[in-house]
């Protein structure tokens, strides 16, 4: 189903926001990669749920706002954006979920203020690091060596691959500024907050973990500090990569589908 493109504005910052479908409100924060393109897992959800992908401050063409400097920041703006929403829509509370960079921004989030959420789901959130399990460094791989590694179907690498060949200059330059500010945000210390972890219990809402088995860049034995979370469930995705909502989308779509209807309400 299309998408349609608009911008949303809270605190003076101005970011694009992608939207389609129709019924519960559900907010996906994107990833590292910034929003590519409008994804069939997307439309696999927006069936069910009017979805809403905003486009994160410092990414792509949304506005860059000095103050938002780090995660936490990132997290805050999102509180303040949830409230403008709930003024906006008497109050109606919002299923979240968040993939990688976006999973570490709403798991911040969580753990500050739970009020307007109705659910949280986690796609191998970043956030959290495992002594002995090192995670995969991906602002040091080549486009090539970041395209393999993210996935575990490497036929899924090669459209990646043959797609940055093709880009043109805006795409091009797009993908430098994602990278940048995914830098500005997780580079030092890499992925993680010392301090996530330790605050996860504050997290009040059903919540769901998944994580693709074969995930190179956040190990997936991550998953388990998860369950710090309480009542969370936890799943592993045989077969699959780091970007297991592209690489899976009907699976990881029926998993968070199913969630959200018969535990996540």
């Amino acid at each position: 189903m299309p998408a349609r493109e608009t911008s949303h504005t809270v605190r003076n910052v101005r970011v694009r926001l992608f939207t389609a479908g129709h019924g519960a409100p559900l907010l996906f924060l994107h990833g590292a990669g910034g929003i590519e393109e409008w994804l069939p897992f997307f439309d696999l959800l927006a069936e069910r749920y009017a979805v809403m992908v905003p486009e994160h401050p410092g990414f792509g063409g949304s506005d860059n706002p000095a103050f938002i400097r780090d995660i936490a920041d990132v997290a805050m703006y999102y509180l303040d954006f949830l409230d403008d929403l709930a003024a906006s829509s008497a109050g109606e509370k919002i299923h979240l979920v968040g993939q990688s960079l976006g999973g570490w921004i709403a798991a911040e989030l969580a753990t500050r203020n739970c009020s307007h959420l109705k659910s949280l789901a986690l796609l191998a959130p970043a956030g959290i690091r495992v002594k002995g399990f090192p995670s995969g460094d991906n602002f040091i791989w080549s486009p090539e060596e970041a395209a393999r590694n993210l996935v575990h179907d490497q036929a899924y690498a090669e459209r990646a691959i043959a797609a940055a060949a093709a880009a043109n200059e805006a795409e091009a330059d797009r993908a430098l500024v994602n990278r940048y500010a995914a830098a500005r945000l997780a580079w030092e210390p890499r992925w993680f907050s010392p301090a996530l972890e330790r605050w996860l219990h504050r997290i009040k809402v059903p919540t769901l973990v998944l994580w693709g088995a074969e995930d190179k860049l956040l190990p997936a034995r991550y998953a388990e500090v998860w369950r710090g979370v309480s009542g969370a469930k936890v799943e592993i995705i045989p077969a699959c990569g780091h970007l297991m909502h592209v690489e899976k989308a009907e699976v990881v779509a029926k998993r968070i589908l199913t969630f959200l209807e018969d535990g996540g309400v």
